[in-house]
C-alpha cells in the first residue's frame, strides 16, 4: 500500500537521521575505523532523501510544507521515553497514532479536487475540439474525427476483434499509451472504445475524444488520473467479426 511506503520511508529516514547525526562516535581506533566514511555516509543520506522525495511525488504530497516535514522529523528526534507510554505522544503537535487517518483523509480530498478539476477541463476541451475541428459527437458525449472512413467493413457486434494501431494522450498532449498491431475483442476495453471503434470503417483512421464515464472514471492509474478525458488517435488495420462457435 502506498501509505505504508511513505511511512515506512519517513521512519526510515528518521532512523537513519537518528543514528547518523551529530552524535559523538565512541570506541577505539579500530572499532571507529569500521564506520562508514563520510562520502558513504553522505550517498546514503542523499538516496534516501531521494527516496523521500519520490514516494512523496508518488503519493501526491509535493503541496505539503517541506518546513513544517522538517519539523515533524525534528520533534521526533528531540523525542525521549517509550513510545508504548501513553505520556510520549504529548511531546508532539498531533498523536502520531493519528498519521493514517490524516494521510488518508489528504489523498482523498486530493484527489477528488483533481478528480472535479479534470473533469471541467475534460469537458472544456472536447468543446472545443469539436469547433476547431469540426468534429462529431455521439449522444454518450464521445467527440470523433474520422479522417479515414475506410471501407464498409465495420464492426457491429461487442463481441468483434478489431486490429489497430494507435496513441492515447491526455488533453494536454502528454503520452500515457501506444501499440502497433495490436488486436483486441472490444468487450475487453473501456466502453469508449468500445463505442467509437464501431465509428469508422476498416482501413479507416479516427480520433476520439472520450469522457471520463466512458473511459477510467474515477479510478483512472496514476499515469491517467481521476476523470480523465483521453484521446486516441487510432488507425483501424481489420475487423474480425464475431463467430459463435456451433454447439456441441
Amino acid at each position: 500500500m502506498k501509505l505504508i511506503k511513505v511511512i515506512a520511508i519517513a521512519s526510515a529516514a528518521v532512523l537513519m537521521i537518528a543514528c547518523n547525526g551529530t552524535s559523538k562516535k565512541e570506541g577505539s581506533k579500530a572499532t571507529l575505523s569500521l564506520l562508514p566514511s563520510k562520502s558513504y555516509s553522505d550517498s546514503a543520506a542523499y538516496l534516501l532523501g531521494v527516496n523521500f522525495g519520490m514516494a512523496m511525488v508518488q503519493n501526491s504530497f509535493q503541496d505539503l510544507d517541506m518546513a513544517i516535514i522538517r519539523k515533524g522529523m525534528n520533534d521526533a528526534l528531540k523525542s525521549t521515553g517509550n513510545p508504548n507510554d501513553s505520556n510520549f505522544v504529548k511531546q508532539f503537535k498531533i498523536d502520531p497514532n493519528e498519521m493514517g487517518m490524516i494521510l488518508n483523509t489528504y489523498i482523498q480530498k486530493q484527489t477528488a479536487y483533481q478528480g472535479a478539476l479534470n473533469l471541467e477541463k475534460g469537458d472544456k476541451f472536447r468543446k472545443e475540439f469539436m469547433v476547431k475541428n469540426h468534429a462529431d459527437s455521439t449522444v454518450t458525449g464521445i467527440v470523433y474525427l474520422i479522417q479515414d472512413s475506410g471501407n464498409g467493413r465495420r464492426a457491429t457486434s461487442d463481441r468483434d476483434t478489431v486490429r489497430v494501431n494507435y496513441r492515447g494522450t491526455l488533453i494536454d498532449g502528454t503520452e500515457f499509451d501506444a501499440n502497433d498491431d495490436i488486436t483486441f475483442p472490444l468487450n475487453r476495453v473501456i466502453s469508449g472504445w468500445t463505442e467509437g471503434m464501431k465509428l469508422v470503417g476498416e482501413g479507416g483512421k479516427i480520433t476520439l475524444v472520450i469522457p471520463a464515464n466512458l473511459a477510467y472514471g474515477e479510478r483512472g492509474p496514476q499515469t491517467i488520473g481521476p476523470n480523465a478525458t483521453l484521446v486516441f488517435d487510432v488507425d483501424l488495420l481489420e475487423v474480425r467479426p464475431f463467430v459463435a462457435q456451433p454447439a456441441e
